[in-house]
């Protein structure tokens, strides 16, 4: 079982849109298990004070609270997983361009969404 390493994002759109292929994530992918940084939590909780975000940020903390919390932290949540990468490499989850293309100067295999469906970004 491999540890993957979610972004705000990420989860976001995880735990708010349907994923057309989350039942056969294990066939598709293999055996992952997606975990949450302490400093992605706290970036929800700090959207939750925003009136456009706070329904996607509450529902996305409710969807999370039963996976794993992992103690990486930082002022920022992109670069605090950036930090963990260089230095203990990994798997990612992200939308994010940016952070996708920085994650694979590392070396990390990335995660991501492509027509609602989860995939591996090569």
């Amino acid at each position: 079982m491999v540890d993957v390493i979610c972004d705000t994002s990420f989860l976001i759109h995880l735990a708010t849109k349907k994923i057309k292929n989350i039942d056969n994530i294990d066939i598709e992918i293999g055996p992952i298990h997606f975990v949450v940084p302490e400093t992605v939590k706290n970036e929800l909780k700090k959207l939750c004070n925003d009136k456009n975000k706070k329904p996607q940020a509450e529902k996305t903390l409710n969807f999370i609270k039963d996976l794993k919390t992992i103690p990486i932290s930082g002022k920022y949540a992109d670069e605090a997983l950036m930090s963990y990468i260089k230095n203990h490499g990994g798997m990612i989850a992200t939308m994010d361009k940016e952070l996708k293309n920085k994650a694979k100067l590392f070396g990390a295999s990335i995660i991501t969404f492509s027509n609602d469906r989860i995939i591996l970004d090569s």
